[in-house]
């Protein structure tokens, strides 16, 4: 079904709008040139009904993003926590993908354009596991990407914006072509840096590891998922990892709002582990529906419900 042909409302500016009608110029600013910020939020039914996971915090890095490429924000943080609740509402989904984003408008045209107006959506719909329930249970096959990631001061990759994510689009259709699932990039000196849009957790002698925020994004799930790994007794480390010590840890994951916590089974043809879904992986994935879907009451506040 076509994202843009579906039953439904986006709020938008402040007033829902039929999805149909929710349409922008085609010479709106940011379609131009890429200078809009965005976020990936999850709702989930739960045994206390619809509640979104980490609303307070996917809008914090909203705005946070927002204010690192300069955009004003016309609206205050608890009006955008207020309008994805309400979207599930009008929506009437019990599960769903929240996509809010911030962009320039039509006001004005090319780079030195002045009185450009932010806009603001906040669309919702259902939508499974990103990299599919046969992955998050078997684990995906990765492929390491000729692109590597961002240098970190060429595009600020605190900001979750969208420019950023054509180098995303570019590793990952690579790798799809060549049958992979998913790609692995590489930070511009050669360490390990993310997915193209999630972040890796790798495991050796029980220690997990992941990359720092360097060139990566400062990930919820990621924060999510150290959060219940030290819970459980885990060591968690925030360090550089190599490519070749990917092919040769325990276990490795990729953690992101779609994604969840998808198990990696091989890289570049090898194995990782025993080429299945790891122990540790297991629970940790596990942990994490747990808590998104309301089954742990350990951290109430990550669920803000409708």
């Amino acid at each position: 079904m076509s994202m843009s042909d579906r039953d439904g409302y986006i709020w938008y500016d402040g007033k829902m709008v039929p999805w149909r009608e929710a349409t922008t110029h085609v010479l709106t600013y940011t379609l131009h040139y890429g200078a809009g910020c965005f976020e990936g939020v999850r709702a989930y039914e739960t045994p206390k009904g619809t509640a979104i996971f980490r609303l307070q915090e996917h809008t914090r890095r909203l705005f946070n993003s927002a204010k690192i490429i300069g955009m004003a924000m016309p609206w205050s943080e608890d009006e955008l926590n207020e309008a994805q609740l309400e979207v599930l509402r009008v929506n009437q989904l019990k599960e769903a993908y929240l996509r809010p984003m911030v962009f320039y408008g039509s006001e004005g045209m090319g780079l030195r354009a002045t009185g450009l107006k932010t806009h603001v959506i906040v669309a919702a719909w259902t939508w499974g596991s990103y990299l599919g329930a046969d992955g998050m249970e078997r684990g995906i096959r990765v492929k390491t990407s000729s692109f590597s990631r961002h240098y970190v001061n060429s595009s600020l990759c605190r900001a979750k914006a969208n420019a950023n994510y054509l180098n995303s689009s570019m590793a990952l259709n690579e790798v799809l072509k060549d049958g992979y699932d998913e790609a692995l990039m590489l930070d511009p000196e050669g360490y390990v840096a993310e997915g193209s849009a999630e972040n890796i957790f790798v495991i050796t002698n029980g220690v997990i590891s992941t990359p720092d925020v360097t060139s990566a994004l400062d990930g919820i799930t990621r924060r999510t998922v150290m959060q219940l790994a030290q819970d459980m007794g885990y060591t968690v480390r925030e360090r550089r990892i190599t490519r070749d010590e990917v092919y040769v840890c325990d276990e490795a994951f990729f953690t992101g709002t779609a994604a969840e916590v998808t198990p990696i089974r091989e890289i570049d043809n090898r194995p990782v582990g025993s080429g299945s879904r790891g122990p540790i992986t297991q629970k940790l994935q596990a942990a994490y529906l747990a808590q998104v879907k309301g089954q742990s009451e350990r951290y109430p506040e990550w669920l803000s419900h409708i």
